[in-house]
């Protein structure tokens, strides 16, 4: 990696980042300095390729398995972040699940599975974070909202109250751990084209959503990693407890009826 990157030296950890917008992110924070631990669940193979990308820029990584709802896995994953980076400067808490489907018909068992990976990985990734970075001299902490955290969405009652939940969380996140030079902030994504969302909407994705957002296009992952390497520069030294809305102003319009 060439000198003079805003994130030259620094160590970063992504959570979810075998595939969509966690590559995105990790791929923009290794283009920018950073040497990222890349954090997957169950696609080793996505983790390995998001791995190999960074090494053709340039970019240190590694591949690192944990489920981020179980405190034991992020506790054996920080464990080995900080084995071989030795510290951790950016935390960028990622990993999500969703469960489409009406509120009278969801299962606690789906509840409790998109709650625990969404809010509760928040949650842990950002204690062990703040924990480790509170005795190293500081941080930047980020947490992966959604379009979510405004609006209500039929049928990802889940998904919602996690992502609003992780708003909150973010903020007073941001007010104890200021003190320890710790920042703490919230990037929400409108509309964005990943594999996933190509394969549940059943519709052409990016011309659907193109007609709904005032810039004229869906997002890419590139666009939230944008932002998160932002937060996480020196640039962003005095921004922390923010939710910052990256979709292209879609969640800046009302229904209006005429």
């Amino acid at each position: 990696m060439a000198n003079g990157q805003p994130l030259d030296g620094r160590f970063a950890l992504v959570t979810g980042a075998s595939k969509g917008v966690g590559k995105g992110i990790a791929l923009e924070l290794g283009r920018q300095g950073c040497q990222v631990a890349v954090n997957y669940n169950s696609d080793l193979a996505g983790a390995e390729a998001t791995v190999a990308e960074l090494a053709a820029l340039g970019a240190g990584g590694f591949a690192i398995r944990a489920n981020v709802g179980v405190k034991a896995d992020v506790e054996s994953m920080f464990a080995a972040v900080l084995e071989r980076f030795g510290r951790l400067d950016v935390m960028v808490n990622n990993a999500g699940v969703q469960t489409w489907k009406p509120l009278l018909e969801l299962t606690e068992a789906e509840w409790d599975k998109v709650i625990d990976t969404n809010l509760k990985g928040a949650f842990l990734g950002t204690q062990l974070a703040g924990r480790t970075m509170k005795d190293s001299g500081g941080g930047a902490i980020v947490n992966i909202g959604s379009g979510c955290n405004k609006w209500a969405f039929p049928n990802l009652v889940d998904y919602t109250a996690s992502k609003g939940g992780i708003e909150q969380f973010t903020k007073v996140a941001a007010v104890e751990l200021g003190p320890y030079q710790i920042r703490v902030n919230c990037v929400a994504p409108g509309s964005v084209e990943v594999e996933r969302t190509k394969a549940e909407s059943g519709t052409d994705y990016a011309a659907t959503w193109s007609k709904l957002t005032p810039l004229g296009r869906v997002g890419v992952p590139a666009d939230i990693g944008n932002v998160v390497a932002f937060l996480a520069s020196p640039k962003a030294d005095f921004v922390t407890g923010q939710t910052i809305y990256v979709d292209g102003g879609l969640f800046c319009k009302p229904a209006w009826p005429y």
